[in-house]
């Protein structure tokens, strides 16, 4: 099983989400860099020391928000001639790539833009830094003959369900999390039975949390035995320490999202901003969230396990990754999303 990672951009936390300070590590701060992120801090924390590593001189202010507040605030920063982050790093790809589309970032020059994959990079402006695949989590024990392996046998699964089961699937509450609306939008234009399968888990008792976390904590003790659509992150990571919680990538398809990075045009050092995306699209930078965060590598400099090239080669068209591109503009689309909205709360609604 290949090594996945990824944080749910739907993370709970206050309002004003976590701002750690990181000194200069040569004392003296002679700049600072400040990120807004929707990364939690202490997955951060190694990239932002290995940083520093080659800039001693650099202090940075980390801020963790959630992915609507990252946006809110670099166009109100921006639109207000205040100065905002230096870079913006998110897992809400829509979130992203509209403040690249809206002219809220800036173009950079950096030296792996050149070898960057295509559908990776829109106009060097938004930078896709991960390759992260959506997965079933599982409880072991529920499944000593392995759990289903595609969505049609999810729904016969859950068509013979036993009763003790009921209650015990899990997913997104699309309403409360970007990442788990954005997997679901790419469900409906990859699989017309999407709806028949949502049905058979409201049927079924399905439980809907905001973050991969809820669910992901749920699967590893039993409250639940499955998880749908659940980004890798905690998964991958928490399974080295929880022998009962599994994943599998579903061989029908499985949705590809990526961290969106860019340098907000009203960066107050954007030159700082431009040599952390550089730093992060090095083969440093990608080899330590590779194999230090457990979120897979675009670059194809990066060719390990858990890496984008590795599963492309061994997986082909199984893997359905988003571009970074105008076009996931759409889900942002509000007559879009009331529909699918309802369309959801009708899919769920008690029978």
């Amino acid at each position: 099983m290949f090594g996945l990672a990824l944080f749910c951009a739907a993370m709970a936390g206050p309002i004003w989400g976590e701002v750690v300070n990181y000194p200069a590590p040569d004392g003296t701060a002679k700049s600072k860099l400040v990120i807004y992120s929707t990364l939690d801090n202490h997955l951060a924390a190694p990239l932002i020391a290995a940083f520093q590593a080659g800039h001693p001189g650099v202090a940075v202010r980390y801020e963790d928000l959630l992915a609507g507040e990252i946006s809110a605030r670099v166009v109100a920063e921006t639109e207000a001639g205040k100065p905002t982050a230096d870079f913006v790093f998110s897992s809400a790809m829509d979130m992203q790539i509209k403040l690249a589309n809206d002219g809220y970032a800036q173009a950079v020059e950096v030296p792996a833009a050149r070898n960057w994959p295509q559908w990776a990079n829109w106009q060097d402006t938004a930078f896709a830094m991960t390759f992260e695949p959506g997965v079933l989590v599982y409880h072991k024990p529920s499944f000593p003959n392995g759990p289903p392996q595609s969505r049609l046998e999810l729904m016969d699964w859950l068509r013979h369900a036993s009763p003790e089961m009921h209650g015990k699937i899990g997913t997104y509450d699309i309403e409360r999390s970007a990442v788990g609306y954005l997997f679901l939008a790419r469900d409906t234009e990859h699989f017309p039975d999407i709806w028949s399968l949502l049905r058979e888990m409201a049927a079924a008792g399905l439980q809907t949390y905001p973050t991969s976390q809820d669910i992901i904590d749920r699967v590893a003790d039993g409250r639940l035995v499955l998880g749908y659509n659940v980004l890798g992150s905690y998964a991958a990571d928490q399974a080295r320490n929880a022998p009962d919680l599994g994943l599998v990538l579903l061989r029908d398809f499985t949705v590809v999202v990526s961290r969106v990075a860019l340098v907000p045009r009203a960066a107050g050092s954007p030159a700082l901003g431009a040599e952390f995306l550089d730093f992060l699209m090095s083969k440093q930078g990608q080899t330590l969230l590779s194999e230090k965060l457990r979120m897979p590598a675009v670059s194809l400099e990066v060719s390990g396990a858990n890496s984008g090239r590795a599963m492309q080669a061994a997986l082909g068209d199984q893997l359905r990754p988003v571009s970074v591109s105008p076009g996931v503009l759409v889900y942002l689309d509000q007559a879009k999303r009331q529909r699918l909205f309802r369309l959801w709360r009708a899919a769920l609604a008690p029978k």
